[in-house]
């Protein structure tokens, strides 16, 4: 059978089959949590609370008049005990919310709001108030993600059940453990949108989930007409603008957006809170995410409360060996090594690894010699040589020109470099550096 890819890509080794077929457990509630008031793309939230609060779970606790931003809640029950900048998985310090759990569990959740009777006004803000983002990373509010302009119809809709990125099993487990909750997001938010075709796209690896989300079409497709569709098991095949294309055949221009060819891609873990924000009125206030690397003795799927800290889980839920050298946040490719456990779990954490030494492998740099390997992995068809040569020449205006912005940082052209030339961090400061370069030159008027 032909399976649905793009060109260039990577196959690094996946590390999938120590937490594969673990159910995902959930973790006890936490005697504290630490919620940063920031979880999304877009404006900075103030807090709604203060100190010597007490919240309730689900309870909106930051806010703020501006788009794009999300909200966010109360994950426990507490008091608020203080307000002040805690460590993110971003490298940043953020301002949190420090709530000390008081032993009950007291629920501040939304009415059920029914998506296919209210109006799309209601159903946006049921998602804004709900504080839903992208959840395979991104962190982009779906409100605005599902409000696309009024010119730009949107006919397609797809499932991102992929999870390219090795030892993630997160979206795989939530697939085959709330396949109805999935689907039944899927089909509010094609509603949502006014998609009249809904796929949900799997990895040829994760094959054996496909029939149960198909035994779960026609309960709750609500008259979408939905499918699914094999890709193939290659990295980053998970990339939105990367399975549209697999998926659609369709190419999101040059600094483009998926909207502008008619198409939305969401996660199935982004889902399942749509599920859950609509039919339970339950913001997000809890993610799963997958525990491996060769350091964590205890590698599983666990489902926790946001703002739940690392350490907090050593070593009752996790297990690490003593050769720990590197704990990263996401996934190897484009996640984020942490500098403490005292990081908390985010809206956007599909992962924690605990990597060895072997795992943590550093090399020298070398001079570049234009073999293109580069090139020929860019799943963006970009020139990474190129790019790289321009911003070494301290020339931000030609790599953008040759395609600096539509690099999404997969971290493939980093991976198969021969003289292991960290291109995908030059590439992320060569967009600081032109964004600060376009912030400048627009308060001259230039």
């Amino acid at each position: 059978m032909s399976l649905k890819t793009f060109r260039g890509g990577i196959h690094p080794p996946e590390h999938k089959e120590s937490t594969r077929d673990l159910p995902i457990e959930r973790v006890p509630t936490p005697k504290s949590v630490v919620i940063h008031l920031t979880q999304a793309i877009g404006a900075q939230n103030q807090p709604l609370v203060k100190v010597g609060d007490r919240v309730v779970k689900g309870q909106m606790i930051g806010d703020v008049q501006a788009c794009p931003a999300a909200t966010v809640h109360a994950s426990i029950t507490g008091i608020v005990r203080k307000i002040e900048p805690a460590p993110q998985s971003n490298l940043k310090d953020g301002m949190a919310v420090f709530i000390e759990a008081d032993g009950t569990d007291e629920t501040a959740y939304m009415a059920p709001l029914d998506a296919f009777a209210c109006s799309r006004e209601e159903a946006i803000k049921r998602l804004r108030d709900a504080g839903i983002v992208g959840m395979g990373g991104a962190s982009f509010p779906t409100d605005v993600k599902l409000a696309p302009p009024a010119d730009k119809p949107i006919d397609t809709i797809i499932a991102n059940g992929a999870e390219c990125e090795p030892y993630l099993t997160i979206d795989y487990r939530t697939m085959m453990e709330s396949p109805a909750d999935v689907v039944e997001g899927l089909a509010i938010a094609a509603h949502i949108v006014g998609a009249t075709r809904a796929i949900v796209a799997i990895e040829s690896n994760k094959a054996d989930a496909l029939p149960v989300i198909e035994q779960q079409f026609a309960g709750h497709s609500h008259g979408i007409r939905m499918g699914t569709i094999i890709a193939a098991t290659k990295y980053p095949e998970g990339g939105e603008k990367m399975l549209m294309k697999a998926i659609t055949g369709r190419e999101v221009p040059s600094k483009g957006l998926p909207f502008d060819i008619g198409v939305i891609c969401q996660n199935v873990g982004t889902l399942k809170a749509i599920k859950e924000a609509f039919i339970d009125g339950k913001p997000l206030i809890e993610r799963g995410f997958t525990v491996s690397g060769g350091a964590c003795k205890t590698p599983k799927n666990l489902y926790a409360p946001i703002g739940t800290v690392i350490a907090d889980l050593i070593p009752d839920v996790i297990q690490m060996s003593d050769d720990v050298r590197k704990v990263i946040f996401g996934g190897p490719m484009m996640g984020v090594t942490v500098p403490s456990l005292q990081t908390p779990i985010a809206k956007g954490t599909s992962g924690v690894l605990f990597f060895t030494a072997a795992e943590s492998k550093q090399y020298e740099e070398r001079l570049c010699i234009r073999c293109g390997r580069c090139a020929n992995a860019c799943p963006a068809q970009l020139m990474p040589m190129l790019m790289n040569a321009a911003l070494d020449a301290n020339d931000v205006n030609r790599a953008d020109a040759i395609g600096l912005v539509d690099c999404f940082e997969c971290g493939a052209c980093s991976y198969v470099c021969p003289a292991r030339i960290p291109l995908t961090q030059r590439f992320k400061l060569g967009k600081d550096l032109l964004r600060n370069q376009r912030a400048k030159e627009a308060r001259h008027g230039k």
